[in-house]
């Protein structure tokens, strides 16, 4: 099936957050039509208003909007297929529905809750699958939309054709008479999302496994419009982290703007979420979002599952964190500066930014890394008493080593490469190893977990802050 304008669409139902494979779905159809300079169509699929979730629909454009995933079409911003939510449509689908009623292929339900129930319970009995096709009523009233209209459907085989699980093919026992419109006037999922898609001309459906299995119906209305159906393309599931069922909210599967909240980058969400379940073929790992444009294909996308791994993650965004320039992670990072840097200069953020950068796994590592650089730290001899080497120390040998650290650093000239040299004469004077001199040292002017190397982080801090420190780190054993 040959296009001209490539079309594809994100069709979230607004019921609660966006989580990764929600994200995945919109990233692999957004990078599809971005690719072949065709359009990308947000529309919100709210025919099930029970579930609706307040505040959800601007909950998804705000998370598409600080992904940097652009729709061209949409409940935001309009287009010429509108209106783009589906409770705003109801007459589309009534018209649509018509069309099927006038063919023969569409009747009103005429069964109470309870009959059906009774037909379920027979079918269970008799140990077989239920079909309503097998209890269709002869004679069935006029639909005044106070019922629910099923599908005529006609049961026969499929063989499709999808981009990611290749052929596939079903018998005609898995076509039933499925509803379309509900008796409350909204159309069914099923018969609303073949609908738009029609009339908004979608080219590419890129959806979840979950719908795999009513593809076969789907088909059966396709034929029973008579209109050509979309390229299919379906997504892998995304599994937990031991790899041994989906993930879920207890896994992680956290809402996307958490996760940016948290200190990770758009681009290393887009970079990470679009790992799962593809790759180009080589062993890039790291991703420009324009490179991830250029690459993608969705022949390239596994069948099999994705295993979500948060360190992983992690790991990447340090990466695409030392990928930014200074001035771009400066204007990233303004809500994540400790308290103590509020009233710092911009010279001395960006000094102090330029030392950390190689060293943040998120943003949010910014504060702890830095609050010393802009005030005093609070001595924490713990941290010398849970480090495997220092903790072998003597309290006497910890007053000397920093004691000759206070000598050697007063007649330095305090720039990095100065400090250094000094550093290293120190290594001979003491005779102590690098990991226990250096660590001591770094301790007493930080007392932070970890830091940056260790001269630059002294000639940032300047001579008479670092020697203040160094004393009265002496001082205190």
């Amino acid at each position: 099936m040959s296009h001209s304008v490539i079309r594809t669409r994100f069709a979230p139902s607004p019921t609660g957050f966006m989580h990764v494979g929600g994200i995945r779905t919109a990233l692999f159809a957004w990078f599809v039509a971005r690719q072949s300079e065709g359009a990308f169509i947000l529309r919100l699929e709210d025919t099930d208003q029970k579930r609706e979730v307040e505040g959800s629909a601007d909950h998804i454009l705000a998370a598409l909007g600080a992904l940097g995933i652009t729709h061209d079409e949409g409940p935001d911003i309009g287009g010429p297929y509108a209106p783009y939510v589906q409770s705003e449509r109801l007459d589309i689908y009534k018209a649509w529905a018509q069309k099927l009623i006038d063919v023969g292929r569409a009747y009103a339900d005429p069964y109470t809750p309870v009959e059906l129930e009774a037909f379920r319970e027979s079918a269970k009995a008799n140990k077989k699958a239920f079909l309503y096709r097998e209890h269709r009523p002869e004679n069935p009233p006029e639909w005044d939309g106070t019922t629910p209209l099923r599908l005529k459907s006609d049961p026969k085989p499929y063989q499709w054709h999808d981009e990611v699980l290749g052929d596939l093919s079903t018998g005609p026992e898995v076509i039933d008479d499925i509803i379309l419109m509900k008796s409350d006037g909204f159309p069914t999922y099923n018969f609303a999302h073949i609908v738009d898609d029609a009339e908004m001309k979608i080219t590419h459906i890129i959806r979840g496994q979950e719908f795999i299995a009513s593809q076969p119906n789907y088909l059966n209305i396709y034929d029973a419009l008579e209109i050509d159906h979309p390229i299919f393309a379906t997504m892998p599931h995304i599994m937990a982290e031991a790899g041994n069922k989906k993930l879920g909210k207890r896994d992680g599967a956290k809402d996307v703007l958490d996760y940016l909240k948290d200190g990770y980058l758009p681009e290393t969400m887009i970079n990470f979420i679009a790992s799962l379940g593809w790759n180009d073929g080589t062993e890039q790992e790291i991703f420009t979002i324009p490179e991830m444009i250029e690459k993608f294909s969705l022949d390239r996308v596994q069948k099999s599952g994705a295993r979500f791994d948060e360190k992983r993650l992690e790991w990447m965004n340090g990466q695409h964190i030392r990928l930014l320039s200074l001035d771009d992670l400066y204007a990233r990072v303004t809500d994540f500066w400790p308290e103590s840097a509020k009233d710092a200069t911009e010279d001395k953020k960006k000094l102090v930014l330029g030392l950390v950068q190689d060293r943040l796994k998120t943003l949010k590592d910014l504060a702890i890394l830095t609050d010393y650089f802009f005030t005093e730290p609070t001595p924490d001899w713990s941290m010398i008493e849970g480090n495997k080497q220092l903790s072998k120390l003597e309290a006497v040998e910890i007053n000397t080593l920093l004691s000759e650290a206070v000598v050697s650093l007063e007649e330095s000239d305090f720039t990095p490469e100065a400090i250094q040299e000094t550093l290293n004469q120190l290594l001979e004077i003491t005779g102590q190893k690098p990991g226990i001199l250096f660590s001591l040292i770094r301790l007493a002017v930080s007392w932070a977990p970890f830091s940056p190397a260790l001269n630059d982080t002294l000639a940032v801090l300047g001579k008479d802050v670092v020697l203040e420190r160094l004393r009265t780190a002496t001082s205190a054993q």
